[in-house]
């Protein structure tokens, strides 16, 4: 299934036997499902059907479904005189007249104007259920495909950036058994010269010249290790190269890249901890604005 945003627009106007009848579907952002309707009382009995059919294709997001309708010209001239009302009438009419023979007949305008002698015929309900669901499914089908299309731009925008997040990784990588030579050496030859003062001047028989170089290279090996983010940019990789398959699987995609931005947010903060020089400082704060960015618009991702 593809990608689909949650927030998306779509309406579908059709001529029906009640009359000009429009079905509206708007969405937003959420956490969950949440469907409202808006509607005349009139066709209520259809809500089921329209939850139904909106839940087969919708899984988040706040949507609202609205229906209105007007009578087209067919309906306003869909009149009919209630023949078994004037029957009624004209017998009485008749009796009246019997009783007494002054009585004139009712006029056409008098018998129009009697409470329930004009009807308006009532449409065929199968066909109206079956015009009703016709444009419903209209609807449904363009909203998915608005959805869609805007999931599909979404992910191309999103997988650019993580392609970013990327180049960033794949750049400073070659970068760290280089920082860590340097940084050992450059430890080693400060703490030596500090050692060897403390040794020729202070207390020179509590440490040998090897005793200490020994001394130094555990210290040093101790805080390269504490500074080595070999594992942080292998998981980073690995994080990366997984919200390029959840895009490839499609679906419901939007809880799994929050999990997925949490565990590379955490990685780039401990990336930023360890920063021993100033390009893997950099990285860090230049990965977490990307996830940040992309965070904002996995919001909008079913």
């Amino acid at each position: 299934m593809a990608v689909r945003s949650m927030t998306a627009y779509a309406t579908t106007t059709a001529e029906t036997v009640a009359g000009t009848l429009t079905i509206e579907l708007k969405s937003v952002n959420s956490r969950f499902l949440d469907l409202q309707f808006r509607m005349n009382d009139e066709f209520r009995q259809y809500e089921s059907a329209f939850r139904e059919a909106i839940m087969q294709q919708v899984k988040r997001g706040k949507v609202e479904c609205r229906l209105s309708y007007g009578k087209g010209e067919r309906n306003v001239s869909s009149l009919r005189l209630n023949r078994a009302l004037f029957e009624e009438l004209m017998k009485l009419q008749t009796e009246v007249q019997d009783l007494d023979g002054n009585a004139i007949n009712m006029r056409v305008s008098e018998i129009l104007a009697w409470p329930g002698m004009i009807q308006e015929a009532v449409p065929d309900q199968d066909l109206l259920r079956v015009q009703v669901n016709s444009v419903l499914a209209a609807t449904v089908k363009a909203f998915t495909q608005e959805r869609e299309r805007e999931g599909q731009a979404l992910s191309e925008a999103l997988l650019a950036k993580v392609s970013e997040m990327q180049a960033i990784v794949a750049r400073i990588e070659p970068l760290l058994p280089q920082v860590l030579e340097q940084f050992k050496q450059k430890s080693i030859e400060r703490m030596q010269e500090a050692l060897g003062i403390a040794i020729e001047g202070a207390v020179p028989q509590t440490m040998t010249q090897q005793e200490a170089a020994e001394r130094i290279r555990q210290e040093v090996t101790l805080y390269g290790m504490r500074i080595d983010v070999a594992e942080e940019l292998a998981r980073l990789k690995i994080h990366l190269d997984e919200i390029h398959e959840i895009f490839s699987k499609g679906g419901l995609v939007g809880k799994r890249l929050d999990f997925m931005l949490q565990e590379l947010n955490r990685e780039a903060n401990t990336l930023g901890s360890k920063a021993a020089i100033k390009e893997l400082s950099d990285a860090s704060i230049d990965l977490k604005l990307l996830i940040e960015q992309i965070r904002e618009q996995v919001q909008n991702l079913e």
